[in-house]
Order: C-alpha cells, then sequence, then structure tokens
C-alpha cells in the first residue's frame, strides 16, 4: 500500500463535461506543515478535488530531461 501514499490523479470525472477529463493540478495554499493542491478541469476549469502533501512526503522536483540530438555538456 505505499505505492499508494503520494498518489496524484491524471484524470478526474467532471460534472459539467459529463465524462472524464484530464486534470492540472494548481497550488492552492501553502502551510507550515503541508500544502494544498487543487485539481481542475482542462475543459472548463472546474474544481474536481483537493490533494494534501505534508512536509515529510514532499519530493524535490524532478529534473528536466535532456533533449535528443544535443551532446551532454563536458566540463573540462
Amino acid at each position: 500500500m505505499e505505492q499508494f501514499e503520494s498518489f496524484r490523479a491524471s484524470s478526474l470525472f467532471c460534472k459539467k463535461c459529463n465524462k472524464a477529463m484530464p486534470v492540472r493540478e494548481k497550488l492552492l495554499l501553502v502551510l507550515p506543515g503541508k500544502e494544498i493542491f487543487d485539481y481542475l478541469c482542462s475543459g472548463c476549469a472546474s474544481s474536481l478535488g483537493q490533494r494534501e502533501v505534508t512536509a515529510g512526503d514532499r519530493r524535490p522536483p524532478a529534473l528536466p530531461a535532456r533533449r535528443a540530438g544535443r551532446p551532454p555538456l563536458r566540463l573540462r
């Protein structure tokens, strides 16, 4: 069950659109011990739910992917 502790939704059911829609995650509130995110429908921008992240569950942001076709920088 550990894999579901930091669950993030990619699509949720929207009552206005009447179907499952992709969602955008928007930072709603920052508190000393947690952050609250709001899930917004990508079609009509309705709020579809919220997610709370406690200080212990935060992960550092992922590094951006390297572009294909460009060699990596080498330091001398």
